[in-house]
């Protein structure tokens, strides 16, 4: 059986890829599996793949789950097999994971294997560049607001606690305690204007 093998690139972070192997009458749920194993996400969320030509433009749907979507003619992926979409030696792929929240992929054939190798369980991730980002929020999107507060933002990038935050205000930042800081050390209001009565005396 032929054996196709895909680079899957996060489209946000290209500097992340893997390359995968898989038969070539696995289906969409198996390549979907391999991808999520490979950047240690969980696929569970609603995802779909879209065949696409050189520009990325999205064509045949191939879904996760049915009721995910409103095209009608998008078809499941546990019964999509992928010989029967791939129509291109360098076919294209447009993948898009978690419609609620998403991260989208380009995919790219860039082999294709006449006979597989028996000795290998596919699909298969046999090339890995770079660390994926957490699926869950611990990477920074690019672009995205890093802090509210830029005035704060010393404090965070200091790494600085709750603790530590009530600290700095011990630092000379109180604006009463400058203030009689001050006023002392000009002697105060009273010392100066018994010092000016005495003079006109």
């Amino acid at each position: 059986m032929a054996v196709y093998k895909f680079k899957v690139t996060f489209e946000d972070f290209d500097e992340v890829v893997r390359e995968i192997e898989i038969r070539s009458n696995q289906t969409f749920a198996d390549f979907h599996k391999a991808i999520h194993q490979s950047i240690g996400f969980n696929g569970d969320a609603p995802s779909s793949f879209y065949m696409s030509n050189d520009y990325w433009h999205k064509g045949k749907e191939i879904t996760l789950k049915k009721g995910s979507v409103k095209n009608p003619d998008a078809v499941l992926m546990e019964d999509s097999f992928l010989k029967n979409f791939i129509e291109d030696p360098h076919q294209k792929i447009y993948y898009i994971f978690n419609f609620d929240r998403p991260w989208t992929f380009q995919i790219e054939l860039i082999k294709i294997t006449i006979q597989e190798n028996p000795k290998i369980t596919y699909p298969v991730c046999v090339k890995t560049i770079g660390e994926a980002p957490k699926q869950f929020g611990a990477t920074v999107v690019p672009g995205s607001v890093v802090a509210e507060n830029d005035d704060l933002d010393f404090l965070n990038q200091l790494e600085l606690g709750d603790d530590d935050a009530e600290g700095v205000e011990d630092m000379g930042f109180d604006d009463e305690s400058q203030e009689e800081e001050s006023s002392d050390e000009f002697g105060g209001e009273s010392e100066f204007d018994d010092e000016f009565s005495n003079s006109e005396e």
